[in-house]
């Protein structure tokens, strides 16, 4: 059988370069399936999401819009709840998750750059929500875009269905980074790598306190950050950097 994803080390391709990578029930389940093995893989220190071909993603394929005419409410909410708990899952995953985006990022596909932990682009990169065109809210996807640019320019991103370009993208705060289209692989590559040398326990918690701290009052967060605080410092990770800087601070 075709798989949708194709995965190897961490690394997850969106395969299906001829229908621009778009997302079916059956491309979800895999995704969800290949992030559950990079998950329980420990030699995997950071995933990365690319799309096959000339786009990252073009959103939800046609067959898939057909089937929204002919659902019901019930069928309706359990695919909505299906890509609600893809979103959830790369949230919850253990290690940092990045978006390696080169062409079209567009309505389901831009929801899946903004549900990432970090978004790489290539210079000619392409993003945007474009649902509101067809009558369409691009809903689970606002709690992320809330989250990484402002209430503003969130509204004017998901309400006009603009589509703008990798430099604007960065500039908002949608992008963390933006690479030439000719060194956008080694770029990428050279970023991941740094990411992926940072002690593990280090990143790993890094990013879980981030993200359970959204939401909280200051005081509950400062107590959230107390015990990471105390965890970190009983890692090897922390034990064994900690004895490398006092061995380069002592004198002679």
């Amino acid at each position: 059988m075709f798989r949708k994803i194709t995965y190897d080390a961490g690394r997850i391709t969106l395969n299906r370069p001829d229908k621009r990578n778009a997302l079916d029930p059956e491309m979800i389940a895999e995704l969800r399936e290949a992030l559950d093995t990079a998950a329980a893989d420990t030699s995997v220190r950071v995933v990365v999401i690319r799309g096959a071909g000339k786009d990252f993603c073009s959103g939800a394929d046609l067959e898939s819009l057909e089937r929204v005419l002919r659902a019901d409410v019930v069928e309706n909410l359990a695919d909505a709840r299906s890509l609600a708990g893809l979103f959830l899952a790369m949230r919850d995953h253990a290690r940092p998750v990045i978006a390696a985006v080169r062409g079209r990022a567009l309505a389901g596909g831009c929801g899946l750059a903004t549900a990432c932990d970090i978004v790489l682009a290539a210079d000619s990169a392409q993003f945007g929500y474009p649902e509101v065109n067809i009558g369409f809210v691009p809903a689970m996807v606002m709690a992320m875009l809330r989250r990484s640019v402002s209430e503003k320019e969130a509204f004017q991103l998901v309400a006009t269905g603009e589509v703008i370009g990798a430099k604007r993208a960065c500039e908002m705060g949608l992008v963390q980074r933006v690479f030439a289209d000719e060194a956008f692989d080694s770029e990428v590559e050279a970023y991941v790598n740094r990411l992926a040398a940072k002690p593990p326990s280090a990143v790993s918690m890094t990013k879980g306190l981030l993200y359970h701290m959204d939401g909280q009052p200051f005081e509950t967060a400062l107590e959230s950050g107390v015990h990471t605080n105390t965890l970190a410092r009983m890692t090897e990770d922390c034990k064994a950097g900690i004895r490398r800087f006092l061995s380069k601070a002592q004198p002679g």
